[in-house]
């Protein structure tokens, strides 16, 4: 039986990391989903810049009353910082474990605010997400362990 349960010290008596479990495997697919959220979020973000009739909903139409510019340019940057968190954790990097855990709770709460547009793809994001904190937080180490 495989062991994913508790945390494995850094290293044994004798100086050698542990062997890797199985949420190794998990902190990768955890990286891809930051690699394909930074993508989207930068898609969406120059979608925004390019064309502003792109979106169905105009800007007066929308919850918070903000400019597709500034819209496009905060998804933009959110989601270059995403892209490089989920490289930094292929990397074995604390920093980027930490914000990744942040980007993907941002993700979560933004999938929660537009469940009621679209409720089996938020469920989706939102399951997603929790998953990815979870590898993030409680298994990081074994990608840093790894290299």
């Amino acid at each position: 039986m495989t062991d994913i349960g508790s945390r494995a010290p850094t290293t044994d008596s004798h100086g050698t990391a542990p062997p890797s479990t199985a949420w190794r495997g998990w902190l990768f697919f955890a990286a891809f989903i930051m690699l394909l959220n930074g993508v989207t979020w930068g898609l969406q973000g120059l979608m925004a810049l390019v064309n502003d009739d792109y979106f169905h909903v105009t800007a007066s139409g929308l919850v918070l009353n903000v400019d597709y510019t500034v819209w496009g340019f905060v998804h933009l940057v959110l989601g270059v910082a995403f892209f490089l968190s989920g490289i930094g954790v292929l990397t074995g990097n604390r920093a980027a474990r930490g914000v990744g855990v942040v980007l993907a709770g941002v993700n979560a709460l933004v999938a929660m605010v537009f469940l009621v547009a679209a409720p089996g793809w938020g469920i989706i994001v939102i399951v997603t997400d929790i998953v990815v904190i979870y590898a993030l937080t409680i298994h990081g180490d074994e990608m840093r362990n790894a290299i």
